[in-house]
């Protein structure tokens, strides 16, 4: 469904708004405002009426729900001096007045844009389509196999809220057909497409898989998987997490570098968010505090980015972790007040919920409603690796290691690639050392030491590993490591450092520590 006023084109489909061609970045509540006065343009609709529909019946503030029609005027190209699209009507409410047309039609591949005549633009958060993949088996019965793949594909990369998706039934008009990707992209309006082909033979499925940037034709990544088909959607279900967990860093990677060389002074609320991801992910001291306040810019560029608030959040959690935190309070606070935000501004956003969520839970100590939160976050996007390792955190944390040392191992398995590869393999460290399988546990903390020598918990682990293997010279030896990245940590404030609930757990770790060096 797609409504069409003035020069704007409200699509519902893509939860999309265009004007004078161009793809307006419009926030989920702005946008679901738009929606509901558009649906109930023949009358007039209360304050009430919107808080039910747009907030679920919550209580905002009269300056919250101004905002939001002030932001939806100006997306459309209004204001509240002209009020040609967006009527108040004093005492009553507000009203939709421009005249709309409602169109059903999809926009065919290579055809004009419905509502300009003009090619869809690119929007400015990343986009891609997945063309349907090549039966080369020979046997033209295989195309139900073949198409099942994309379709999944498609629909667990529709769950990744940060990232637009061409619907299949757009990316299925290209099916056996020859294409140029670079004219693809023209015509469906994304930056990046994802090809691919399956052979099967006997029992036996190889998919192989390339994403493209449509605009270079560059490469960004190519792989094959290959399988047994014994249960045919078994099979469908595992390599569609292979593919997925596959491209998505990717994708992220290419944004992050795309954002990288862009102007400065053209940078929006989502590139600024990029910039600080990209930062982040570094992990050094150095790094998160030069993300902070990319993040805060793209929270000043849109004061309802969830994902934004959250990875905010998660600054301060990785401050704390690490013993850089100058004023513990203060940003103790900060970080709990950013990770509620993105939590109330994210219901639906499974990545803000994910490190909201967590972020709560190291921060404010609440391991259970962190835990309850990432749940959530999974219901909605299965697929999301961060969810699954800090997911493992909450329950090691709480004491679960068997439960934790799966999560992180399947995190591990969506990803393997992941930028944040050393905090799972951190996690699963501390997991082994709870467990008392310290040779297990060495051995995964030094993975994440030769990642992030800086990483505190990573050297922390290591050293009372080794103290509790007998290793003591290679204990001490970290132990100097320790105490020259966090001077202040000490036996009595373990507690403090880590949310550790389970009495044994934190005994392990201090008597390793102790016996590696830590003072009390």
């Amino acid at each position: 469904m797609r409504w069409v006023f003035g020069d704007c084109m409200l699509d519902l489909d893509r939860r999309e708004l265009a004007r004078a061609s161009a793809v307006v970045a419009v926030p989920p509540q702005v946008f679901d405002l738009l929606v509901y006065l558009v649906r109930n343009r023949e009358r007039v609709v209360s304050r009430d009426d919107l808080l039910d529909a747009v907030w679920g019946g919550r209580i905002v503030s009269e300056s919250t729900l101004a905002s939001h029609i002030n932001a939806a005027r100006r997306a459309v190209g209004d204001s509240g001096q002209e009020q040609r699209v967006i009527r108040t009507v004093a005492r009553k409410g507000f009203r939709f007045v421009d005249e709309v047309r409602e169109t059903d039609a999809p926009a065919e591949a290579g055809s004009a844009n419905a509502a300009t005549g003009e090619a869809p633009a690119v929007p400015a958060r990343p986009s891609i389509a997945v063309l349907p993949f090549v039966n080369l088996s020979g046997d033209p019965e295989q195309d139900y196999f073949a198409d099942g793949v994309v379709e999944d594909v498609i629909a667990a990369l529709s769950r990744h809220r940060w990232l637009f998706v061409v619907a299949r039934n757009s990316s299925f008009t290209y099916k056996g057909r020859m294409v140029d990707v670079k004219q693809v992209g023209r015509e469906l309006g994304v930056r990046y497409v994802l090809e691919g082909s399956v052979r099967k033979a006997k029992n036996r499925v190889r998919i192989t898989g390339q994403l493209i940037d449509a605009s270079t034709g560059a490469h960004h990544w190519a792989d094959r998987f290959e399988g047994v088909v014994e249960d045919i959607f078994e099979l469908q279900d595992q390599i569609t997490v292979s593919v997925v967990g596959a491209i998505v860093p990717q994708l992220e990677r290419a944004e992050i570098e795309r954002a990288r060389h862009k102007p400065t002074e053209s940078l929006d609320a989502y590139d600024y968010y990029l910039r600080g991801m990209a930062r982040l992910h570094l992990g050094t001291r150095e790094a998160t505090e030069q993300a902070l306040p990319l993040l805060h810019k793209a929270m000043a560029f849109d004061p309802d980015f969830a994902a934004a608030y959250a990875m905010g959040a998660w600054c301060h959690c990785w401050r704390k972790v690490n013993g850089w935190m100058a004023d513990r309070p203060l940003e103790m606070a900060e970080g709990i007040r950013l990770a509620r935000r993105a939590v109330e501004l994210g219901k639906d956003d499974a990545l803000a919920l994910t490190r909201g969520g967590h972020a709560l839970g190291h921060l404010h100590g609440d391991l259970e409603g962190g835990a309850a939160l990432l749940e959530r976050a999974l219901v909605l996007n299965p697929n999301l690796a961060a969810a699954w390792f800090l997911g493992a955190f909450l329950r090691l944390w709480s004491g679960d290691t068997d439960s934790a040392i799966e999560y992180f191992t399947h995190a591990m398995r969506l990803s393997p690639l992941d930028p944040e590869l050393y905090r799972m393999q951190a996690g699963m460290a501390v997991a082994h050392l709870f467990a008392g399988r310290f040779d297990m546990a060495s051995s995964w903390a030094e993975k994440a030491f030769r990642d992030l020598p800086s990483f505190l918990m990573a050297v922390a682990i290591i050293a009372a590993s080794y103290a509790l293997a007998g290793r003591m010279d290679d204990a001490r030896r970290m132990m100097k490591q320790v105490r020259q990245l966090d001077p202040s940590l000490r036996l009595a404030n373990l507690s403090e450092w880590l949310p550790i609930q389970r009495a044994e757990h934190l005994a392990i770790l201090a008597e390793g520590l102790r016996k590696a060096g830590l003072p009390e």
